[in-house]
């Protein structure tokens, strides 16, 4: 019987194997081009098409998928033990088995006050569809994952990153629920006769999704009021499940649950797709009208709560009871808290439309009078009332935005306050700013106001920030009646431009240093509420080894020890961010396994930290500058933009709402990329991780080694901390490969294109090369990009020197980048085949091919669809009483089928090989 025919996917990988090992000892050889070139070359002899191409791509990306959800299951622990909800319940009743249990009084103080919050946010970072989602979440809860499912994200609308948070946020619910019962059934054999008062809430759960309008113009305040009521609506539907099954120690609480529902419904049908007067005046008529219906605080139904829980008639009613009870004293009438962001600047507007304030927030020369104008606005604000007619009239993004904080703590709900993030605060001005509009509108009570330091200059100057805005008596009084402050630290921006373990060190410098600012200004007695928000990428912050890892890597046990040595009461918050995030809630399984874990962290025992990584102050401070310095020299580069640009967001798919893509000029196409700063964070990360090297996290690691590599490695050995900040890493460089990196380089070089014109024997090939070649000089990248190259080669060389250890890219990520590489080829050989036009719609075809060069390829495609129809239109069916000519030269269907299709199915794969490396890397951006 004859052999079966041989696999190409694996004969690719045994190529492949090949040429890195021969590489190894080949200092000029290029294994990812070798193999590219050779899947070209396949293709034109017929042993791969785009069809089988295609089913390779496919294979590819679900063993790459099913290999990310075994990583999600080892993360929370799902392949070992999972923390145990009981066990820790036990723990803290009674910390030593041996003695007795803790004061009744203790035991409610540890409960109820909340330790931890998960944020849901939401970014461009819905990277999977919502069915492929669901498959990884099941696969990573024990399930088999399928095959065949598409890969590709489709960009969600608001209403589907809502309904996605949603669905994450009620098994978080769920999850929540299963905590406090544990809680409860702790005491329950301990104190009988009371354990049923406990209201447990020491973790929380807050959304962003539908209320965070920075860079996003696609939200309404009417959006945010509609998206707000239905969270209502939600809380209150689930408290009427929970209660459904109790009997008649629940009826009065049913009863009032049921009337509000259908107010609430009644309020969210009102609310009108776009701010018509007519239709918002319905609207104020019923949240005024059904307000005490639809209740605005959770007060009614508590005391209630204290009705049924007297009549229960067994304990487990009482139980079911005390967790919904606690679900709805923890959270008020939402599913989740609120938190609501906009920008600094925009809070500069508004300040300078309302208050005359010229000067710049930033002029350090007028810094000082700047502060005296705000504190006497603040001094003298007098609050003005606020009515939907002022939302209909107002202009100012920001002060929509504190009005509309004021009609939900009116209509919706004024029990639990709404987080006020300020994104960009690089001056105490910006908080006073913000103060004194939440004291116009009279919300000050009821908005929790918090500056988020990401950008390296916030990181830097937090200290002075905070300083700016603390010697206000006005924002201290501020702090002392809402009993907290609260503050948010980013890991995007502080990632791309210093490094993301320079972040993370800035970061933890600054919670340190926050300890003395709060004594010096006689504040030692307040609430501290640290937000760490970040992605679930390695370039934002995602600790790659486990949840436990990554909670340490985000606040690390010092900060919390000088905190609670300062007797300050700490809250910590983290970030679960878009479709990535909300994978730690995907199934009820993975949501109490990230419960578990938060619980877990939450209730640690803080003592004194020996890490030598504390005792070696000056080594650490030198090691994280020069990571930091080297870091914002490459972004300086004008090699490292001229990379990130070279094909830019044309190598992804619109994974969110948020604009990801670069700046155009009208149809002529996309602008160069002359700074990183130019795309957002996700998207430049996103980037990085397509081109085989994840810079933001490696960079600048080399020099700093080297610098002292016996103080590298004695601290890599024996610091938790250090070491767990290397482990970021050393899995980022094991999603990095200088020879992907030195591919994409020698793609954007017109040499290697003439070397390839020189040896092919292929007709017509040999002219498409030129052309090829002709093409890639116009883009005049090749200077830039080789001098980049050669910076980041010498620092990672560096790095290994120090570091001998380092993971090496899996040969499965090698190939999906070869091949990927390939298709681009295809694409630009295809470019150069298309005919010659005579100039028109601004465009010429010479500008035509050098945007498909740069991956611009889908508005091309447009426009060549308008240049060349694939169809001859009405006139050949139509009889015009005359003898006719054949109809010549209406119809462009060779073309289209010899080059503009391939060219669109060419991109396809090109983005199915980007969302296999996604499933590679383990997350988006």
């Amino acid at each position: 019987m004859p052999d079966s025919a041989p696999d190409p996917l694996q004969e690719l990988l045994a190529r492949l194997r090949d040429a890195r090992d021969a590489a190894a000892h080949d200092p000029f050889g290029d294994p990812v081009l070798l193999v590219a070139l050779a899947i070209s070359r396949r293709m034109d002899e017929g042993a791969l098409d785009l069809d089988s191409l295609g089913e390779m791509v496919q294979r590819l990306a679900d063993a790459a998928a099913a290999d990310r959800a075994k990583r999600l299951a080892h993360y929370l622990g799902l392949d070992g033990a999972v923390p145990s909800l009981a066990a820790l319940a036990a723990r803290l009743v009674r910390p030593d088995p041996n003695d007795s249990p803790i004061p009744f009084a203790r035991y409610r103080a540890l409960l109820e006050t909340p330790r931890f919050a998960a944020v849901f946010t939401a970014h461009p970072t819905f990277s999977l569809p919502p069915e492929t989602g669901a498959a990884l979440a099941a696969a990573a809860s024990g399930a088999g994952f399928p095959t065949g499912l598409t890969h590709r994200p489709t960009a969600p609308t608001l209403a589907e990153e809502f309904r996605q948070a949603g669905e994450a946020i009620r098994r978080g619910r769920d999850a929540l629920d299963g905590l406090n019962a544990a809680l409860l059934q702790a005491a329950q054999g301990i104190w009988p006769d009371r354990w049923w008062t406990l209201v447990p809430r020491p973790v929380l759960l807050a959304t962003w999704v539908g209320y965070d309008t920075d860079g996003r113009t696609d939200i309404g305040w009417w959006d945010t009021l509609r998206l707000r009521l239905t969270m209502k609506r939600l809380q209150l539907e689930r408290l009427e499940a929970q209660l459904a099954p109790l009997g008649d120690c629940a009826a009065a609480l049913l009863a009032r649950l049921r009337a509000a529902i259908a107010a609430v419904a009644a309020q969210i049908a009102a609310v009108p797709e776009t701010p018509e007067p007519v239709a918002v005046q319905h609207l104020a008529a019923l949240l005024v009208g059904e307000r005490e219906t639809a209740l605005t605080g959770p007060g009614p139904l508590l005391a209630l709560f204290a009705e049924a829980l007297a009549a229960a008639p067994d304990e487990p009613t009482r139980l079911a009871l005390a967790v919904a009870r606690a679900g709805l004293a923890a959270h008020g009438l939402a599913l989740a808290h609120t938190h609501m962001r906009l920008n600094a600047a925009q809070l500069h507007n508004a300040a300078r439309q309302r208050l005359g304030i010229a000067a710049a927030p930033d002029d350090m020369a007028q810094r000082r009078g700047l502060l005296a104008a705000i504190n006497t606005a603040l001094a003298e604000v007098t609050p003005l009332p606020v009515d939907f007619g002022a939302l209909l009239a107002e202009r100012a993004s920001a002060v929509r935005l504190m009005q509309s904080c004021a009609q939900i703590a009116k209509h919706v709900d004024g029990s639990a306050p709404i987080r006020f993030l300020i994104a960009e605060t690089e001056t105490g001005y910006t908080l006073l700013a913000a103060l004194w509009l939440a004291k116009r509108f009279g919300v000050d009570h009821a908005v929790e106001l918090s500056p988020l330091f990401e950008t390296a200059e916030a990181l830097d100057r937090g200290e002075r920030v905070l300083e700016e805005a603390l010697r206000s008596p006005h924002y201290r009084d501020y702090l002392r009646r809402q009993g907290r402050i609260c503050l948010q630290f980013g890991y995007s921006d502080s990632g791309r431009y210093v490094g993301q373990l320079a972040g993370s060190y800035l970061a933890e410098r600054l919670k340190l240093r926050l300890v003395e600012l709060l004594r010096r200004h006689k504040l030692d007695g307040i609430e501290v509420v640290l937000f760490d928000t970040h992605g679930e990428s390695l370039g934002r912050g995602g600790h790659p080894d486990s949840l436990a890892d990554r909670l340490a890597y985000l606040s690390p046990p010092q900060a919390r020890a000088a905190l609670d040595k300062a007797g300050l009461k700490l809250r910590e918050e983290t970030a679960f961010q878009g479709g990535d995030g909300y994978l730690l809630f995907g199934t009820p399984r993975l949501a109490e396994a990230t419960v578990a874990g938060i619980a877990a962290h939450a209730f640690a025992p803080v003592g004194a930290v020996d890490d030598p990584v504390y005792a070696e102050a000056d080594y650490v401070t030198d090691f994280f500058a020069t990571v930091r310095r080297e870091m914002q020299a490459l972004v300086a580069d004008p090699g490292y933009a001229a990379l990130l640009g070279a094909f830019g967001p044309g190598l992804l798919d619109r994974t969110g709402s948020r604009p990801a893509v670069r700046q155009s000029d009208g149809m002529g196409g996309a602008a160069r990329i002359s700074h990183p700063g130019q795309l957002r964070a996700i998207p430049n990360n996103a980037i990085l991780q397509q081109l085989g090297w994840l810079a933001n996290s490696i960079h600048g690691l080399g020099a700093a080694a080297t610098a002292n590599p016996d103080a590298f490695a004695d601290l890599k050995a024996r610091s938790p901390r250090f070491a767990r900040a290397l482990a970021l890493a050393g899995r980022a460089v094991a999603c990095s490969d200088l020879g992907v990196l030195r591919a994409v380089v020698d793609t954007l070089d017109p040499g290697p294109w003439l070397d390839r014109a020189g040896f092919t024997r292929r007709p017509g090939r040999r002219e498409e090369l030129l052309a090829v070649a002709g093409a890639v000089e116009r883009l005049d990248l090749d200077a830039p990009v080789r001098r980049l190259f050669r910076r980041l080669q010498a620092d990672h060389l560096a790095l290994r020197a120090a570091w001998p250890d380092l993971p090496a890219m899996p040969d499965r990520l090698v190939l999906l980048h070869a091949l990927r590489l390939a298709l681009i080829h295809r694409i630009w050989l295809l470019a150069v085949a298309i005919p010659e036009f005579s100039p028109r719609h601004g465009v010429t075809r010479e500008s035509l091919v050098v945007r498909l060069l740069q991956m611009d390829v889908e508005p091309v495609l447009t426009l060549l669809d308008e240049i060349f129809p694939a169809a001859p239109g009405a006139v050949v069916e139509l009889d015009f009483h005359e003898p006719a000519p054949p109809r010549e030269g209406l119809s462009y269907a060779a073309e289209h089928a010899a080059v503009f299709a391939p060219i669109g199915r060419l991109l396809g794969l090109v983005r199915e090989c980007g969302a296999a490396i996604t499933h590679e890397v383990g997350a988006f951006g």
